[in-house]
């Protein structure tokens, strides 16, 4: 897959800057975004809006809010709301800043999804020289469509 950051390594299938994931998640019918920030994030923050592609976000936590402990049921979770079909598909993971949604990746590749890349940058990217987020990099920085409630 084009556009890959870097060596892909051997526990996921690599990171993917978010343009790329935008091309892959637009031209490929079968291709999956998991957002796994937490349910706050998605109401305060605000969602990747995926309508032009044909698509909505799945959203399953990583870690649950306010605890951030790691969701137990996360993998068998996802894997049945993908099901198997999927297993073989591009699935892109995206969290705040790109570290959560790494973690899903190489979980995910664990059970059996063999095409799972983490978008790097997140959806918001990392802080700027003011200690922001949504400035320098990520889904949002990158112009990308989104929305909030």
């Amino acid at each position: 897959m084009p556009g890959i950051v870097g060596i892909p390594p051997e526990n996921y299938a690599g990171d993917v800057t978010p343009a790329e994931a935008w091309r892959v998640l637009s031209e490929n019918p079968d291709a999956v975004l998991v957002d796994v920030r937490t349910r706050a994030e998605w109401s305060f923050v605000g969602l990747p809006d995926l309508g032009a592609a044909g698509k909505e976000p799945v959203l399953m936590e990583w870690q649950q809010f306010p605890t951030m402990a790691l969701n137990p049921g996360f993998a068998a979770d996802l894997a049945s709301a993908l099901g198997n079909a999927r297993k073989d598909a591009p699935v892109l993971f995206l969290c705040r800043s790109g570290a959560r949604s790494r973690s899903a990746a190489i979980a995910m590749t664990g059970v059996g999804f063999g095409r799972c890349f983490n978008i790097v940058g997140g959806f918001e990217g990392d802080l700027d020289g003011t200690k922001h987020r949504g400035t320098q990099n990520g889904w949002k920085a990158a112009g990308l469509p989104w929305m909030q409630s």
